[in-house]
């Protein structure tokens, strides 16, 4: 194995760390889409939508339940990251974007600029 291939490895273990896999489907609350989760989902593929459950990915822990808007998109080591900001405790999260978000959404967030 590469030295390259295993510290990406290493990195996408680390990821994961703290992470509960937790199968949803849900009805979005901001645009009414009905979205069929896959462990993984965690945003509304029509609008980029989230919601404030997570304390640590997955764990459902957060008692904030607030909209979190999507504010900006970058792509970083080729993955594209959406940046999520809660509006009803400012909490931040970055997201990576799914192969089944809504291009235009996608390309209308870019045009944002990303601030953590």
């Amino acid at each position: 194995m590469s030295k390259r291939k295993k510290l990406r490895e290493e990195r996408f273990a680390n990821s994961l760390r703290g992470f509960t896999r937790t199968i949803e489907d849900f009805i979005c609350e901001k645009c009414g889409a009905r979205v069929t989760g896959n462990g993984y989902t965690n945003h509304c593929p029509s609008c980029l939508w989230s919601k404030h459950v997570d304390e640590n990915p997955g764990d459902r822990a957060s008692l904030c339940g607030g909209e979190m808007e999507p504010m900006s998109l970058k792509v970083q080591g080729g993955a594209r990251i959406i940046l999520h900001r809660c509006g009803r405790c400012g909490f931040t999260r970055r997201q990576h974007a799914s192969a089944s978000d809504s291009a235009e959404a996608l390309a209308a967030l870019s045009t944002r600029p990303f601030r953590e």
